[in-house]
């Protein structure tokens, strides 16, 4: 294989492997977005992971497997809702007790389905369009959950930017006493997003364990949750920043098993720790002043790179509206 090939090779695992991030990550979007907080990411993608992959294998439709899943991630973030508008209790508190709840769940439940061969998401490059240079085997030979996160980003940014109810989303998380007062039922959306944003969660979770690492495992995806979480602020509530983040967070762990060859001396766990590290080195770096990065760009750069860098939660994040 030329270098050439190889190349083309790594950056097609490396959006294939991030796409389920990128589910996970646009899902929380919306969600914080809207105000709520779901800090259940980690327990949810593992828990919608397992039944994701335990109902395609029993049923034997990759269609129903996903359908749980998402169902499993809906119900997660309406818990969430529910706990913080009807019971008032703190988000952040509700969410990381799920945490901890469904990871545990996921591997008592899952255990009948460890490391057994199940069903998976075929392959399906796009004719004609494949055959493009460089692009084409980029990304048209990939498979349905890798097009279908593409349509995610451009429709969540679609949604959020350009859309009527896009702007009542972003009202109700910047300012929901001005969005009540102009007749939204901030409550009412909230639900609504928050709920919707857990069901993309769930799809991640599936994705992960039908499409990008097969099966199901005690921990299958440990520590992914917290890392979309982090992607959403590096991302800045933007769904093409957040994509972005689930690349980047891909290309380290991809570079992990490229560098080990290289480094055969250094232990394995450094590598697998590393992409994780990298990630909260560079939100850190991202979160701080974006212009000392910047500083030795050119001049032109700097204004469109600084505005990129930049973002501000929702104003309203994590906190309760009571209406009326």
């Amino acid at each position: 294989m030329s270098d050439h090939s190889l190349l083309l090779d790594t950056i097609r695992s490396v959006l294939a492997a991030s796409a389920p991030l990128v589910f996970a990550g646009i899902g929380e979007t919306l969600s914080e977005r809207a105000g709520v907080i779901n800090l259940s990411l980690d327990g949810s993608i593992l828990l919608s992971a397992m039944a994701g992959f335990a109902v395609a294998y029993l049923s034997g439709s990759l269609i129903l497997g996903f359908g749980a899943a998402m169902l499993v991630g809906a119900l997660i973030a309406w818990l969430i809702a529910y706990a913080s508008i009807a019971l008032r209790l703190d988000q952040v508190a509700v969410g990381f007790v799920l945490t901890l709840l469904c990871a545990d769940l996921s591997s008592f439940v899952g255990q009948p389905f460890v490391r057994i061969p199940g069903p998976s998401v075929p392959h399906l490059p796009i004719p004609g369009l494949v055959d493009i240079p460089i692009l084409g085997p980029i990304l048209f030979d990939q498979d349905m959950v890798f097009y279908l996160s593409l349509l995610t980003v451009v429709g969540a940014w679609l949604f959020l930017n350009k859309t009527q109810a896009g702007l009542k989303l972003r009202a109700i998380g910047e300012r929901p006493e001005a969005a009540f007062a102009r007749g939204i039922n901030v409550n009412r959306l909230r639900y609504l997003y928050t709920i919707v944003g857990g069901a993309l969660v769930g799809f991640s979770g599936a994705a992960y364990s039908l499409s990008v690492k097969l099966g199901w495992s005690h921990r299958h995806t440990g520590g992914l949750g917290w890392i979309a979480l982090a992607i959403v602020i590096f991302g800045g509530w933007s769904p093409f920043r957040v994509a972005l983040g689930a690349y980047l967070f891909g290309l380290f762990k991809s570079l992990g098993s490229i560098l080990q060859p290289v480094w055969p001396q250094v232990p394995t766990q450094v590598f697998q720790a590393a992409p994780f590290a990298m990630m909260i080195v560079v939100l850190l770096l991202v979160s701080g002043d974006p212009d000392r990065l910047l500083y030795y760009l050119p001049k032109r750069l700097r204004p469109l790179l600084s505005g990129f860098l930049r973002g501000a939660p929702p104003a309203g994040l994590g906190q309760r509206f009571e209406q009326g």
